[in-house]
């Protein structure tokens, strides 16, 4: 008896496509980025007439637990209802309408509930997008996409600079401005993606691949490989500008701003040379695990840097590889996801990796910096993540 031939793979999708989808994922980064990085802590300081850091971190933190909430619920609504795009196209309107409404707030109470609902609203969009991915995108292809999600920090950072520029809109109009953005960037796959999900993707899997240990591990894994880099990008995100000024005191804030948006700039082709490497030799985890060796590798210069330059040289690499990983990790997720028609549900689960760093990091560093200094922090982050590289190599060729 001769063996079954194997399954046709579903047909790749145009690249035209893939241009789209990843604009439409940047819309989400430029929904979020500019709002919870300048405006809503300037919002903040208008209402209290101070920088007010308890409320900041208050609306922060009650934000990131309703974007957790809200990914995994509106992932399962998602998979019920076997559609995603009209849910896409109502998170949009709804988290547009809820932004402006964060501009015309009139006391920090109000602001908290507002960002709570407008998380709840972004998640609304978000979570049916990246959904959305697994249904349209086939396994030959997800090294490219995820070089391509790249563009979603980087056009966030941009997003927030454009935004705050000097002249170019009237600080009342410039949450208005971040609304046309979204629009701009998400509508036009909402407009021109009809028909473009692949059947085959959307097949129930059998029901002894569901529940494999060994599949149940492979998630595990690609989970903690994304939790660990995650709390090491995390943490350089919060306090860039301080360790910056230990080494080198009144450094500029426009400095590092500038250094963290041309390192998310550089992160795109260097995110797509790599995806597409690892769709031609059908080798998702290995960049995945080159890159959180890099990660560590940066960690550790920056931990025995002791001149600017050479903390600048380390921070960089260190930034580069996560933004590579982080890209690639969200396309190749979904290799490992268990069933179609759970799809929403479990990149939900998924998503937690990028909200609890958040939750936790600050306090972290506030346990750690005063005791070790900051050299201290940057070798426990080095050693997440080799461990997330760890867990990446386990995996072999199981995704």
């Amino acid at each position: 008896m001769t063996d079954a031939a194997p399954a046709p793979q579903p047909e790749r999708q145009p690249g035209w496509f893939l241009a789209l989808f990843a604009l439409a994922s940047a819309g989400g980064a430029v929904a979020y980025v500019p709002l919870l990085t300048v405006l809503l802590p300037q919002r903040i300081a208008e209402l209290q007439g101070r920088e007010d850091v308890t409320a900041l971190a208050q609306v922060t933190f009650l934000g990131a637990v309703m974007a957790s909430l809200a990914n995994i619920a509106v992932g399962m609504m998602s998979d019920r209802s076997r559609t995603r795009r009209p849910w896409i196209a109502v998170g949009l309107v709804l988290s547009n309408v809820l932004l402006l409404a964060v501009g015309e707030a009139r006391s920090v109470t109000a602001i908290v509930v507002l960002v709570m609902m407008w998380q709840v609203a972004l998640n609304l969009m978000l979570a049916p997008l990246m959904a959305w991915a697994g249904d349209c995108f086939p396994d030959a292809q997800k090294g490219v996409l995820g070089g391509a999600l790249a563009l979603s920090p980087a056009l966030g950072a941009l997003a927030g600079s454009l935004v705050t520029y000097a002249g170019l809109v009237v600080p009342e109009a410039r949450l208005a401005l971040v609304a046309v953005l979204v629009s701009a960037l998400v509508l036009p796959v909402l407009l021109c993606g009809a028909q473009r999900v692949r059947p085959a993707l959307m097949v129930p899997r059998e029901a002894i691949r569901r529940t494999s240990p060994l599949h149940q591990s492979a998630m595990a894994r690609m989970w903690a490989a994304r939790l660990l880099v995650q709390v090491a990008e995390g943490g350089m995100f919060a306090f860039l500008l301080y360790w910056l000024r230990s080494i080198a005191p009144g450094y500029p804030e426009n400095g590092a701003a500038n250094i963290f948006s041309a390192v998310l700039v550089c992160a795109v082709p260097i995110s797509l040379v790599v995806g597409r490497w690892s769709d031609r030799r059908a080798r998702p985890v290995v960049p995945l695990m080159a890159a959180a060796l890099l990660c560590a590798a940066g960690m550790l210069v920056m931990a025995a840097a002791g001149t600017l330059p050479l903390a600048i040289a380390g921070y960089v690499l260190f930034a580069i590889a996560a933004a590579v990983f982080l890209a690639l990790h969200a396309s190749q997720t979904l290799r490992v996801l268990p069933a179609p028609q759970h799809r929403g549900r479990d990149l939900g689960v998924f998503n937690l990796t990028n909200t609890v760093p958040g939750m936790v990091m600050p306090w972290l560093t506030v346990l750690l910096v005063p005791r070790f200094g900051y050299a201290g922090l940057f070798v426990l982050f080095a050693a997440l993540s080799l461990c997330s590289a760890v867990l990446l190599a386990s995996l072999g060729r199981r995704v």
